[in-house]
């Protein structure tokens, strides 16, 4: 499997430099391959695909010799980057997105590079930091705050110049199967140990065994943003102030994605370590977004991102992670299976046919378990143990985490003298 670490990067002054040169000699490239990709005649051999495209950086580099002053197999990766972004865009546009063309790249639109396969070379990792070698740039210092496994291979190197002036390297990791830890046999699952995930707006996760987690307060943090953004409209663009104050509204913008990226890979981190298989909506976030009063509030949960990070840290982690089906989990009982339409504001679920109640996002949680233990491949009569072994926790007991606490340490932390749940539905059997 193929994930990511990512380290800052403390560059010198001169290094510093050569990196944006390098940078913007890659944009040039960029912007070179559109324009071929568009203007040469269509029965060329060389345009059409990143691999044929690659013939004619032989001919670039004697006919603007500024090609050769970066490394080959960079100046491979930036066009292969061409046509990513044109396959993206396609795929864009297959979901019913409204799209465009690929712009040309300004200089603030572009800045990063991509050493692949080879040109890099990581040193001195022993300690806190770390040294980064890059062929025709140099070293560029790091901070190296956890080690790269020594089973992964690094298949690529990616440096990146941020709006607030930062410097970030990317490492690009591939690690084999064999060394992954393995999963729980479906068959072999309890209980306790499958949990049913519903994402919500008040609460930013209710799961079926009766634990949620508040939603990230970070208003105090888009109001500052608001605020400089104000002041950024009345600076002159260009000028030294301006320049300050950009800076200033990328620093705040930068610190907002930070909080909550770092609340979701610790909520996602304990999902995947505490159960052995973990169940999500599938939730169409585009439409979501476009059709509700809410969608500040949406955006802000960053759902597909949290889904994202939960399914590829489930193999790291040796957990089952599904997306099921989210239609009706709301309206549906979880006891007798009758749907009841009932409005947003409206949180306990009360079912008209055989009375149970429960509130709304616990129900909906028990739903998404139910639909992802049968997508996991078991049975009717498996599926109906699981949930009646699970289900002997007591119905009222319903635990609420502020997002702060899981900020703090890591996981959802309960009340001193509060009994864990998973331990409460082991003595329940």
């Amino acid at each position: 499997m193929e994930y990511t670490h990512r380290y800052c990067a403390h560059p010198p002054s001169e290094v510093a430099a050569e990196l944006e040169r390098h940078i913007d000699i890659h944009r040039q490239a960029y912007n070179y391959t559109r324009y071929e990709y568009e203007d040469l005649p269509d029965d060329t051999d060389t345009i059409g695909s990143a691999y044929k495209h690659h013939k004619r950086l032989k001919p670039w580099k004697d006919e603007f010799p500024v090609f050769g002053e970066v490394h080959s197999k960079a100046l491979q990766r930036t066009v292969t980057r061409f046509y990513d972004n044109l396959s993206n865009l396609k795929d864009r546009k297959d979901a019913g997105y409204n799209v465009g063309w690929l712009k040309w790249k300004a200089p603030r639109e572009f800045q990063s590079m991509t050493y692949s396969q080879s040109g890099f070379e990581l040193k001195n990792t022993s300690g806190q930091t770390a040294t980064l070698w890059l062929s025709k740039i140099g070293d560029i210092p790091l901070t190296y705050h956890r080690d790269i496994p020594d089973e992964a291979v690094i298949k690529e190197v990616t440096v990146k110049h941020e709006p607030t002036g930062e410097w970030f390297v990317s490492f690009a990791l591939d690690v084999d199967e064999e060394h992954l830890p393995e999963k729980q046999p479906v068959d072999e699952l309890e209980a306790v140990d499958c949990v049913g995930v519903d994402l919500g707006i008040l609460n930013y996760i209710h799961t079926s065994d009766g634990l949620s987690v508040e939603k990230l307060e970070i208003e105090a943090e888009y109001e500052r943003l608001r605020k400089a953004q104000r002041t950024l409209s009345r600076r002159e663009q260009g000028r030294e102030n301006w320049e300050k104050q950009r800076k200033r509204v990328a620093s705040i913008k930068r610190r907002i994605r930070r909080k909550v990226l770092d609340f979701q890979h610790k909520l996602s981190t304990w999902l995947v370590t505490e159960y052995d298989a973990v169940f999500v909506e599938d939730l169409d976030v585009k439409r979501m977004l476009e059709g509700s009063q809410n969608a500040q509030n949406k955006q802000d949960a960053a759902w597909r991102q949290f889904i994202q990070l939960l399914e590829y840290k489930a193999d790291l982690h040796g957990c089952h992670v599904r997306q099921v089906n989210p239609e009706n989990t709301t309206k549906m009982c979880s006891e007798c299976g009758v749907k009841t339409d009932k409005p947003l504001w409206v949180r306990e679920h009360s079912c008209p046919s055989c009375g149970f109640e429960l509130d709304r996002d616990w129900n909906a949680a028990l739903n998404v378990l139910e639909r992802g233990l049968r997508k996991l491949g078991l049975g009717q009569s498996e599926v109906q143990r699981l949930l009646e072994t699970g289900a002997a926790v007591e119905q009222t007991h319903r635990e609420s985490v502020s997002a702060s606490s899981v900020v703090e340490a890591g996981s959802p932390t309960r009340e001193q003298g509060s009994p864990d749940l998973k331990e409460a539905a082991v003595a329940a059997e």
